[in-house]
């Protein structure tokens, strides 16, 4: 009886071990990893340039107004898709980059300008909070610009760390860095899109655009709040746990869950939820009849 049960339990350890060999050939097989970095560098593409074609349609929608947040939210689009594009299509040059910390400068800054890009929506809403609460809106961009310059600096400051020393350490630091960072924009998106969202929701009901307005900052500032929360979940487990690494090539399937999730995805549904065109500019000249 004791034989069977040694035996039971040999077949249930070698079941259980097998169950992942299907993992292990998709990450150290060269045809997977060409493929799945091939289709993270084609989706980006494609959202860089949906970015691309939103931001030409309100140019030429309201030409006139210059660079307001609704443009350069759409340009900055294009910038870190765009270049994300650029890196997994050329990921083979990118992960075997010697130096270790020019690899983790250009798998980081995207990251980076994604935070900054999708912070401004942030502030764009702070902006329309304070307005409609007739508070002060003049420190809110300053301090937008000094939040973002704090993190680029001390982000540059752990890669001249990371090149300097070349120790683990500081990798993992870049790491925790990054995750607090994320953690943060989630917090922000929580905090000024459910101030929106309730100020919203006192309008009067037959208010015009009222709901298409909730609908709108709900369902961004839940996408939004989402992907920096598993972005900063996954950055710290990757600190703390090799087996967890993204900037590794031989982790394909971790890297496309991780981008698709983080960046792909609720850059396409924010893009969809916001497509909407500011209206015309009405003429100067023009006279309405009566």
């Amino acid at each position: 009886m004791a034989s069977l049960l040694r035996t039971k339990n040999f077949l249930f350890i070698e079941t259980e071990t097998s169950d992942f060999d299907w993992w292990k050939e998709i990450d150290e097989s060269e045809q997977w990893q060409q493929g799945i970095f091939y289709t993270l560098c084609a989706s980006y593409a494609l959202v860089s340039m949906i970015a691309l074609v939103q931001l030409f349609r309100i140019q030429f929608r309201v030409p006139e107004y210059g660079w307001t947040t609704q443009k350069v939210f759409h340009l900055m689009n294009f910038i870190v898709n765009g270049l994300r594009a650029i890196l997994f299509g050329l990921y083979k040059s990118v992960f075997h980059i010697k130096s270790k910390a020019l690899e983790i400068v250009l798998l980081d800054l995207p990251g980076l300008l994604f935070f900054s890009t999708y912070t401004l929506l942030v502030l764009f809403w702070a902006e329309i909070y304070h307005q409609a609460r007739s508070l002060p809106i003049d420190k809110l961009r300053p301090a937008y610009y000094i939040i973002n310059g704090l993190v680029y600096f001390t982000q540059i400051s752990i890669w001249i760390s990371i090149r300097l020393s070349q120790s683990p350490i500081t990798i993992e630091v870049a790491k925790l860095f990054f995750s607090v960072v994320s953690f943060f924009a989630a917090l922000g998106f929580l905090i000024y899109g459910g101030r929106l969202f309730f100020l919203l929701r006192r309008f009067p009901i037959e208010s015009r655009g009222r709901q298409k307005k909730l609908n709108e900052v709900g369902f961004v500032t839940g996408v939004c709040c989402t992907c920096f929360l598993i972005r900063c979940l996954v950055v710290a487990l990757s600190a703390l746990d090799k087996d967890a690494d993204l900037d590794v090539l031989n982790h394909p399937i971790i890297n496309l869950s991780y981008y698709m999730l983080v960046e792909i995805i609720p850059s396409i549904l924010v893009l969809f939820i916001l497509r909407k065109l500011p209206p015309r500019r009405v003429s100067d000249n023009y006279q309405p009849i009566n």
